[in-house]
């Protein structure tokens, strides 16, 4: 009798493939905006000091695509790791449409499309030259549709995470029974 063909670790799917609700997934996208003041401080000291900028409108355009870049390596290294720091504390992994980690490629893909979350309403605030006020009107108003649009996907996925070929997934790491259990668990 012969055994059954196994999956080998690098094809196996890593998680379940459950969507986590839409509320847990956007409050890890806000936790996931404050942790990037972080990013950005660290990067923008980083380019100041290379570039020898002293005020904040010269090189804006250059320290704009910087930034790009910085956000770029950041989530594509996260990401084809399975998770970033937001996405641990929310207990959310991203995985291919298969449910096996991100290839770099991949990620960059997600990466790009992703933006499409705020391109789109900057794009047209700078077009119509609209006042500060009015642009995070319209801003919050895409957000809230982007979001609101994954109910209506099958897997309940955000619509660049189906154009990447991407998925957010709940994932819940095994607890470590070889540790003690501390009194704040």
């Amino acid at each position: 009798m012969t055994a059954a063909p196994t999956a080998s670790p690098a094809t196996a799917p890593t998680v379940g493939l459950t969507a986590p609700p839409l509320m847990r997934r956007m409050a890890c996208w806000l936790y996931e905006g404050m942790l990037l003041f972080g990013v950005v401080f660290i990067a923008g000291y980083l380019f100041s000091t290379l570039s020898q900028t002293r005020n904040a409108m010269d090189n804006r355009h250059l320290q704009q695509a910087f930034l790009f870049v910085v956000f770029g390596i950041y989530f594509i290294w996260f990401w084809a790791k399975g998770q970033t720091l937001a996405m641990k504390t929310w207990d959310i992994r991203v995985v291919d449409s298969a449910g096996h980690p991100l290839s770099q490629a991949r990620a960059l893909s997600r990466y790009l499309l992703s933006w499409l979350w705020l391109l789109p309403p900057l794009a047209a605030g700078g077009y119509f030259e609209l006042p500060a006020g009015e642009l995070t009107v319209i801003l919050i108003g895409w957000v809230l549709v982007w979001a609101l649009l994954s109910r209506f996907h099958a897997q309940r996925q955000f619509l660049h995470d189906a154009l990447a070929g991407t998925r957010l997934v709940h994932f819940k790491p095994a607890e470590d029974k070889s540790r003690p259990r501390r009194w704040w668990h």
